[in-house]
């Protein structure tokens, strides 16, 4: 469970105590049930991670709701998270994170196609070699808040953990031309075990 579960979960699970103390059944058993849901929402599971040099894996847990070209050729992949997904981000690649941006915006709900212009965002860019491959965490109408693990200089093995975002969103991963797709609208993947394309180098 990640760490960030823990100001949410501890309260909780206190408030739910109280109540059974004081002989309220109802109010301590929905808040127990909403400190499982807690934990359930912060799980982190451990992943198998492909060892293929050319494999780039998802970023994220969730459902692709989004394929496009960008005008800079680049091909945008849309990861829509539940709030029954996990929601733990990961590296696509090993590398060097050479930037990390915040960009304020709006919150859309993270299905909405706009919201992966609109929205507030974190912005990773992973360095491999010549390969630069950007990945955005977006906020959505319930995701308030975004944690990155990671900063600039920092070094990232394929899968690593790299950041979380609370309670609904929608990661994009931007891949460049000499990537393969490996996967279609609608498929369900999961991060750090899922390989969404492959680079192909000359």
């Amino acid at each position: 469970m990640a760490k960030e579960a823990y100001p949410f979960l501890f309260p909780l699970l206190l408030v739910a105590g109280l109540f059974f103390c004081l002989g309220m059944r109802w109010p301590g058993s929905f808040f127990l049930v909403l400190s499982l849901f807690i934990a359930y929402f912060f799980r982190d599971p451990e992943r198998i991670i492909p060892v293929d040099e050319a494999a780039i894996v998802s970023p994220a847990d969730g459902k692709v709701v989004g394929i496009a070209v960008e005008p800079d050729k680049t091909t945008r992949v849309s990861i829509f998270l539940s709030v029954f997904n996990v929601h733990i981000n990961r590296a696509p690649v090993g590398g060097e994170v050479e930037s990390v941006r915040y960009l304020p915006g709006k919150f859309k709900v993270a299905f909405d196609e706009a919201a992966s212009a609109e929205n507030e965002q974190n912005v990773l860019v992973i360095r491999r070699g010549l390969d630069r491959i950007k990945f955005s965490q977006i906020a959505g109408i319930l995701a308030r808040r975004i944690v990155c693990w990671k900063k600039p200089g920092d070094s990232v093995v394929k899968g690593e953990r790299v950041g979380l975002i609370k309670f609904g969103s929608r990661v994009d991963i931007f891949l460049p031309e000499n990537v393969t797709l490996s996967i279609k609208l609608g498929d369900k993947v999961q991060g750090g075990a899922s390989v969404i394309g492959r680079i192909k180098h000359a």
